[in-house]
């Protein structure tokens, strides 16, 4: 039995106290949300304090990012064991954002998982296409090209540290959402592509998210389907009250 995943990444939102003031709101919305994993992703700075406000809670925490080297002349950036001393217990990886705007490619989000996974974080890593590749009939080519480059070299053990995020780049806040068929189809290919890098019981145990424009409204939908194991959710989740409703998806 794979365990529902729902993340929000806050990507660049909230400063300390308002990020201590939505978790705060949070966690008794989502107190009786069980078998699902409730996660929150806010910047960097927010991470040591949101730790402290949501321990003892079911509200578990990740960053949006890392780095792959432990620790050097690395102005910037932010190594795994870092943000496990914050209270981590996950990481974004290969966000879209972060391949577009940043210069993320396949080799750099096999780094850092590599590197997240041997700090004991869970590894969530993002795949998705553009909308231009979705239109000519590319995205399971360019699917299978991010997941056998970002997954490289995983053994059997490393994957049970890894969740994958599909997030189609052309549904990432634009209120647009792959239909829930469109959804399945790619999460199903993805699972098929883990079993050809491990074996099919590694692949039959990851979990798989699906990211773009997730709401309450739509949500139950998507988790209906037979492959997708929750959501990493963007805007929606920078509210407590629809965050909320899309964790409780299932009551």
């Amino acid at each position: 039995m794979r365990i529902p995943v729902i993340a929000g990444n806050w990507k660049l939102f909230k400063t300390i106290g308002e990020a201590v003031a939505m978790v705060r709101e949070l966690k008794p919305l989502v107190e009786k949300c069980e078998d699902v994993e409730i996660v929150v992703a806010p910047v960097f700075t927010a991470l040591s304090r949101v730790s402290d406000v949501i321990a003892c809670s079911n509200v578990k925490l990740a960053a949006q990012d890392c780095y792959w080297e432990e620790e050097g002349a690395f102005t910037g950036e932010v190594a795994p064991k870092l943000l496990k001393d914050a209270g981590c217990g996950y990481v974004i990886i290969g966000h879209s954002e972060r391949r577009q705007y940043f210069g993320e490619t396949d080799l750099t989000v096999n780094r850092k998982t590599k590197a997240a996974i041997a700090a004991g974080l869970q590894a969530i890593v993002c795949v998705g296409e553009s909308l231009a590749e979705r239109e000519s009939d590319q995205t399971f080519s360019v699917i299978e090209t991010q997941i056998t480059g970002s997954l490289a070299g995983l053994s059997a053990a490393d994957f049970g540290q890894v969740i994958i995020a599909y997030e189609p780049v052309w549904a990432i806040g634009t209120g647009k959402t792959a239909s829930d068929d469109q959804a399945q189809e790619v999460h199903a290919f993805i699972r098929q592509l883990v079993a050809k890098l491990a074996d099919q019981s590694v692949a039959d145990a990851v979990r798989i998210l699906y990211g773009g424009s997730v709401k309450p409204d739509n949500v139950k939908g998507l988790m209906s389907q037979p492959d997708i194991d929750g959501a990493l959710v963007g805007g929606a989740s920078l509210k407590a009250e629809s965050f909320a409703a899309i964790a409780a998806f299932n009551s």
